[in-house]
């Protein structure tokens, strides 16, 4: 019987264990990442629970209590401890994250539950070569703020390194000034988890480059690998007054992580309408959707 008091927080010094276990059982969705349950780990809350070769995850956002369905081997003995523990928690949507396959085996094994979308949260996962080459008629909007872009400013790639660390940071505080991180709750917290992944950028093992114009860094992307052909984008900042430059940041990374991996994870919109149509505007490859079980379905 799983009781909430087996759960752990997660801290930096999981980080092995979690690499172990990605290792044999890939995360399909971005949010079970590593770094992304520390970098938000104030905003989420999270904790976990390694049991018979599953990963078990609990997230807090303010009241809101999630357990994310099992990572690992799947089997009916470990799923109807979470179910069981998922039931005493006074919640809409006490079970979260499911994804694939999972969905079609819960379906089958457990006719009672009633899983609803949680479109907010889907992951974009484009092809590397088609941000990369940006070619045919879908992508012409997208080429031609580019072009403009390139006509009109002149700028350089780098790597992120130990060398321009640093100039990273001052860049990113300049970002959270522009974007008036504080006045919103949701960016102070962003702000928060990306302060930390740059603290943090080698021990998480990120990679990420820049564009730098005139001397100075106006963009960054940060990324890490998720599988073997899956590359996830965690952040993507650029300066607000390049018009163009998120495109050129954007193809840029897409060049060079398509040397190694043949899709790219942009991660979800989190519902901001913005933001959708931006990814919508990229025409994804195809989403992981993610599912959640209603609290009074049948379990």
């Amino acid at each position: 019987m799983l009781s909430v008091d087996d759960f752990q927080p997660v801290t930096l010094d999981d980080k092995p264990l979690f690499d172990e276990h990605y290792k044999k059982y890939p995360p399909l969705h971005s949010d079970n990442l590593f770094t992304t349950l520390i970098s938000w780990s104030e905003y989420g809350r999270f904790k976990h629970l390694f049991k018979d070769e599953n990963l078990i995850l609990v997230s807090q956002i303010r009241d809101n209590v999630q357990i994310r369905f099992p990572i690992g081997k799947t089997s009916r003995r470990i799923v109807n401890s979470v179910l069981k523990l998922a039931k005493k928690l006074n919640v809409k949507h006490p079970l979260g994250f499911i994804v694939g396959d999972v969905k079609n085996w819960l379906a089958s094994n457990y006719p009672g539950l009633k899983l609803v979308p949680e479109r907010d949260f889907f992951d974009y996962v484009y092809l590397s070569s088609d941000l990369a080459e940006l070619r045919g008629s879908a992508y012409r909007a997208v080429r031609n703020k580019l072009n403009k872009f390139k006509r009109n400013f002149n700028y350089e790639t780098e790597e992120i390194s130990e060398d321009n660390m640093k100039e990273v940071k001052k860049f990113l505080r300049r970002w959270c000034i522009w974007r008036d991180c504080e006045s919103d709750l949701l960016l102070s917290y962003e702000k928060k988890a990306v302060l930390y992944s740059m603290k943090h950028f080698f021990e998480l093992g990120l990679s990420g480059i820049t564009l730098v114009l005139n001397g100075r860094i106006e963009a960054i992307a940060v990324y890490e690998k998720m599988s073997h052909d899956v590359a996830v984008i965690h952040y993507e900042k650029a300066s607000p007054y390049y018009d163009g430059i998120y495109k050129a940041i954007n193809m840029e990374t897409a060049r060079v992580l398509r040397e190694k991996f043949k899709f790219i994870n942009r991660e979800s919109d989190m519902g901001i309408p913005g933001l959708r149509q931006a990814k919508m505007s990229y025409r994804p490859h195809h989403m992981v959707e993610v599912y959640s079980v209603e609290k009074d379905s049948g379990f």
